[in-house]
């Protein structure tokens, strides 16, 4: 059958570009021939033909290392699924050392003074996620409103909450500042063209458009067995199936687009992370970015105290038999068998203090720019990535639908040598985080005692979190904040 295939494929080599045929070769050598199969001779169907070739140079150049790199690492990581490899093999978890913060003491007030001084060096990233279907809402999510009586949707109370910390750090410092806090902000197919007209129908909410820049994630090709044979859409033999890769393609995007490099040249020296529809965070990013500076941390991921099993990883250090060491996200689903299979028979458990030791992973990353850059430079953006393919039985030899790679933002630490200054900063989830990720059947069904993280509670928590602000407020470096 793959000598068939190729033999189709070689008669139609004249149909293609001299850059097609490489890429036609390169899936031959990957044993993609399977490809070819239906293709009809060379006069039907040309342009569907090229098209597919069009797909494939795109799949190709938005993935670091191409396609050829893309297999392989799927071959790797499906044989090691297969086997059930335990991806923290030799590993034991322990609780890391970080920052607890208490709102409004010294201590905190210190560390948010520090922040708003630095953060005329910093930029913004929002890892703007997709559609808002799962909350019943037909738009994009950061077209939500956070709130019900000014109905301020996510994106303008994150713009103008910028703008609020561009003013406030300008004030701290001596002499004229023009400061323009810039914001990039990654999209995909689906949002792509909704943010840019809810930006443009908005006049940017307040923020000069060379402020904001938009950067359009790829989706990446599926797979539909353990040796990585690429899919077809099941009904357009010209067409690779895709889905979407994760948002740690924000690493990749930041780097080849050279929106990194032209930060650090400019002189700034952090970037900040964030998500979608959390309407609290940028309560607690100045006290954070504090932290980040005075300790002078390379990652900084900020944290909220976290209920044991609760559905959001937990901030874990990671000591191999090796002596090697790391501080990462362990997924919650990952946390109770890792810390029953090193010596915690209890798993995953509220300590004393009725929090699981082990802090809650809101998704927020300080990161500081220099070593930033090495590291993209060094690995071209990639981040550690896994599958999760659904198996039809237990032999594990034929999916229920096609798979793919993915990869997490939180996940860009794994590959960090162990000279890496690597910390966390915990504040009060009243403060810090509130997202709106659930809709109300499904907040239902969270168990009692967790946060529901439904419109509802996410609303709740921003009037709340602004009255007890307001009751604690001693210094006017907290007055942009509420």
């Amino acid at each position: 059958m793959a000598s068939t295939a190729g033999d189709v494929l070689r008669n139609n080599l004249s149909i293609l570009s001299p850059d097609q045929v490489e890429l036609a070769n390169m899936l031959i050598e990957m044993e993609q021939s399977h490809l070819f199969e239906h293709w009809p001779e060379p006069g039907i169907d040309d342009d569907e033909k090229r098209a597919f070739f069009d797909q494939i140079q795109k799949l190709n150049s938005s993935y670091p290392g191409g396609l050829a790199a893309y297999i392989k690492t799927a071959r790797e990581l499906l044989a090691d699924s297969k086997s059930g490899k335990n991806p923290f093999e030799g590993f034991t978890p322990s609780v890391p050392s970080g920052e607890v913060l208490t709102f409004a003491d010294d201590n905190f007030l210190q560390y948010e003074a520090a922040g708003v001084r630095e953060a005329r060096k910093a930029a913004f990233v929002l890892v703007a996620g997709g559609l808002g279907e799962r909350l019943g809402y037909n738009g994009i999510k950061v077209a939500l409103p956070s709130e019900s009586i000014t109905r301020t949707c996510f994106l303008q109370h994150y713009i103008e909450s910028i703008l609020a910390l561009q003013d406030a750090s300008c004030r701290l410092v001596e002499g004229e500042c023009h400061a323009e806090i810039p914001l990039v902000i990654m999209t995909s197919d689906d949002t792509h063209s909704r943010t840019v007209d809810l930006l443009e129908s908005n006049s940017y909410f307040g923020m000069k458009p060379t402020q904001v820049k938009l950067l359009k994630q790829e989706k990446v090709a599926c797979l539909i067995d353990n040796d990585a044979h690429l899919a077809l859409e099941p009904n357009n033999k010209y067409r690779i199936q895709t889905k979407p890769h994760g948002h740690g393609d924000v690493h990749s995007l930041l780097y080849s687009s050279g929106v990194l490099k032209n930060w650090h040249e400019a002189g700034l020296r952090w970037v900040l992370f964030f998500q979608d529809t959390n309407g609290l965070l940028f309560k607690a990013i100045p006290a954070s970015l504090g932290v980040s500076t005075t300790k002078q941390y390379h990652v900084n991921s900020l944290a909220v105290p976290r209920k044991a099993k609760e559905a959001i990883g937990g901030i874990t250090r990671l000591t191999h038999k090796d002596g090697r060491s790391m501080v990462i996200n362990v997924e919650y689903n990952q946390l109770d068998p890792l810390l029953r299979a090193t010596g915690y028979p209890d798993g995953d458990v509220n300590s004393e203090s009725g929090y699981s030791p082990f802090p809650g992973n809101i998704n927020q990353l300080i990161l500081e720019i220099g070593p930033y850059m090495e590291e993209l430079t060094r690995t071209g953006g990639a981040i550690k990535e896994f599958v999760n393919p659904k198996y039809k039985d237990s032999t594990k030899t034929a999916f229920k639908s096609s798979t793919r790679l993915e990869c997490m933002m939180q996940d860009y630490p794994k590959t960090l040598p162990p000279s890496a200054r690597v910390g966390f900063t915990v504040m009060d989830a009243w403060l810090a985080y509130a997202p709106v990720k659930n809709n109300p059947e499904d907040a239902a069904k969270v168990p009692k005692g967790n946060p529901y993280h439904s419109a509802t509670s996410g609303e709740m928590a921003i009037y709340r979190a602004n009255s007890l602000i307001l009751r604690k407020v001693h210094s006017p470096v907290l007055e942009f904040i509420v």
